[in-house]
């Protein structure tokens, strides 16, 4: 940072004005940058807060909005192409700045109370730990046992959700090892940032905090304190069992992974949720001559809940949400792009056709560094596949979606994880299914006991024998399927098989197979219990609920069209078991026919495998080569006893 200059003209905006102070000393301490009759002049004019009160520890957004929020000079906070990339605006629509004022949070919350109301307070104090930080450690620093929702609600800083000071007064004291909601403020009035020698005068002067180089801000720990929940299981009398359920542990998860690679890599929490613009950028509105930053980190905070989004923009008055709808456009459309592009790839292919059966596989891989899904359990991802006919009737379906947005075929109870689906009645749901002490499904957190189910998809590099294997354990038949996590036997490959077995049921001709993958946040299975009881809490939310597009997030898809398929029990075609057609698989493109030498062969047609007839062969049936670049073949043999269908493989 350039502090040798003593003369500058400098321009503040103050609400729809611009002031310009020619020519006002610039010192050479930069403590004492701004005059005395600058900051009486713009404290007095400022249409934002003044500095941070000297008994509050944290300041709220307002506070950092007039240097880090819209800079209507457009010198601030604006990209090389001219792009408005100002953090307080991209910030103020996240689930992270909503985070005390989402009504699905105050609902469940009201519900866990509902059901074990001698623990409201603990309960209360744990889950603002984390939505209302700022108000909870300013609570708790100052001696209190407790804080409640109803002291959050009349706290300006606590109803701010996570927000400047949340990350960004994060010691780096023990900053990865605590867990469940817990953390280490420095309350020295400082505020930590990535950048070396930060320019200190705006942040002293106007909002009574010293900036100061931490390293750690960078550092995925930032995230560890309430993105890995660790809940006091209770049993259904609401008394303590002794035991612990991991309820989220999406920080843990990243941990084992590849991405961590011992803390080398920059693949962090940040990195994806908070990537970084290469360009430089001046990071402060009003100061023409800063010098600018890079790389900048971007304060959209993506994840992945466009349906909360899109309520909480919907009833943002009755929320008390102070946000422009294109802010909030701005954010579920980038959250909406994270999960198609960044989440989930899928593959689809043929495997085989025998008798009378199709077999598909479906690869997914998870392109997150955590397991997909992660983070509150309600959170799952389900499978659609279905195929049809040349005139689109459906020959066989999994996993379709209902009217009401539940998914057609699962149980009543948990549905099982399948390596193979060969019933309609069969679909892949990838989740944590949470277990009270009696194994019966539940969605009260704290009578969560045990899992029932967890075959999320794990990132890639997870293993079993990770250190942090035990709060991201592997539940259910997965831990029996071979591929699940495993390519060519190696574990840690973050993918997974499902292979589709379905009849043609004698049925020859062309089908087009698609398959989707759905994201459900707020699935009705797991909100129905708690939306059957009744508390303010829960009577809000179910009417925003009921009125909200609850549709699925697709998020990747795959169509295998026109593929022909010959069912073997068609009338025209026969078994020949005296027919043979050799070597199959074929090494070096060429098969033989072998066969009675009484029984004559008119023509041989050869099919690929999308059912376009891709060779002929009038004469010469001895010895047959098949066409080159392909892998799987259909070869039909006409014979004067009748048709003969045979599947080839060629290696």
């Amino acid at each position: 940072m350039n502090k040798t200059f003593t003369k500058y003209s400098i321009i503040i905006a103050i609400g729809a004005g611009v002031f310009l102070f020619s020519m006002i000393p610039i010192r050479e301490n930069e403590s004492a940058f701004h005059t005395e009759e600058e900051l009486k002049f713009y404290l007095a004019h400022a249409s934002f807060a003044p500095p941070v009160d000297s008994n509050l520890i944290f300041p709220t957004a307002n506070n950092c909005n007039g240097c880090h929020g819209f800079d209507p000079q457009g010198n601030g906070m604006v990209t090389s192409s001219g792009e408005d990339v100002n953090v307080h605006d991209d910030w103020k629509t996240t689930m992270m700045a909503l985070s005390a004022k989402d009504p699905f949070w105050r609902a469940k919350v009201s519900h866990e109370i509902l059901v074990n109301p001698n623990h409201s307070l603990d309960l209360q104090t744990k889950c603002t730990s984390c939505h209302a930080p700022q108000g909870h450690f300013t609570a708790i620093l100052r001696g209190a046992e407790h804080y409640t929702i109803d002291e959050m609600l009349a706290d300006t800083t606590a109803m701010d959700g996570v927000s400047c000071g949340a990350c960004h007064m994060k010691s780096a004291e023990n900053l990865d090892n605590q867990f469940s909601g817990e953390a280490t403020y420095d309350t020295s009035r400082v505020i930590y940032g990535p950048y070396e020698e930060p320019f200190a005068p705006p942040m002293n002067d106007f909002v009574g905090f010293k900036p100061e180089l931490g390293e750690h801000i960078n550092d995925a720990g930032i995230c560890a304190s309430c993105h890995t929940l660790l809940t006091n299981s209770v049993d259904l009398d609401g008394q303590f069992t002794g035991e612990q359920f991991v309820e989220q542990a999406t920080y843990h998860e990243w941990l084992n992974s590849a991405y961590d690679d011992n803390g080398t890599s920059p693949e962090t929490c940040q990195g994806c949720h908070m990537p970084q613009l290469e360009d430089a950028i001046v990071i402060s509105a009003n100061y023409i001559f800063l010098q600018p930053r890079a790389p900048y980190g971007l304060h959209d905070l993506i994840g992945a809940n466009t349906t909360m989004l899109q309520l909480m923009k919907e009833n943002k008055e009755a929320l008390n949400i102070d946000a422009a709808d294109e802010h909030f456009d701005e954010t579920i459309q980038k959250t909406l792009t994270m999960l198609q592009q960044n989440s989930v790839a899928v593959n689809l292919e043929l495997a085989d056709l025998d008798n009378d059966t199709a077999y598909f596989d479906l690869k997914l891989r998870n392109k997150a560094g955590h397991k997909f899904p992660s983070g509150y359990p309600s959170r799952r991802v389900f499978v659609e596949f279905v195929v049809q006919d040349e005139i689109g009737d459906t020959l066989f379906q999994s996993g379709v979606i209902q009217p009401d947005f539940e998914v057609a075929g699962q149980t009543a109870a948990t549905e099982p994880h399948f390596d193979i689906i060969n019933a309609e009645d069969q679909v892949q749901i990838y989740e944590l299914v949470l277990g009270d002490v009696n194994g019966d499904f539940t969605t009260v957190l704290e009578r969560s006991h045990q899992a029932l189910k967890d075959n999320r998809l794990p990132p890639l590099g997870f293993t079993t024998g990770h250190s942090a294997y035990d709060t991201t354990k592997i539940y259910g038949n997965a831990l029996l399927d071979t591929d699940f996590n495993h390519e060519t036997g190696v574990e840690g490959s973050g993918t997974d098989i499902v292979h589709y077995h379905f009849p043609l049921d004698g049925y020859t001709g062309l089908i087009n197979v698609k398959t989707k993958v759905f994201y459900q946040a707020l699935p009705p299975k797991w909100l129905n219990p708690m939306l059957a009881e009744s508390t303010p809490e829960i009577d809000t939310f179910r009417t925003m609920y009921e009125n909200t597009d609850l549709s699925p997030v697709l998020i990747a898809s795959q169509n295998l069209d026109s593929i022909f398929v010959q069912s073997v029990s068609v009338d025209e075609t026969i078994q020949a078991t005296w027919l043979k057609v050799f070597p199959n698989p074929s090494v070096d493109g060429f098969v033989f026919i072998s066969k009675p030498e009484t029984v004559e062969i008119f023509k041989v047609k050869i099919y690929d495998w999308t059912g376009r007839l891709v060779k002929t062969v009038a004469s010469d049936f001895s010895q047959i080569q098949l066409p080159k670049g392909g892998k799987l073949f259909i070869i039909e043999i006409e014979t004067e006893r009748g048709k003969v269908v045979r599947k080839l493989v060629n290696e």
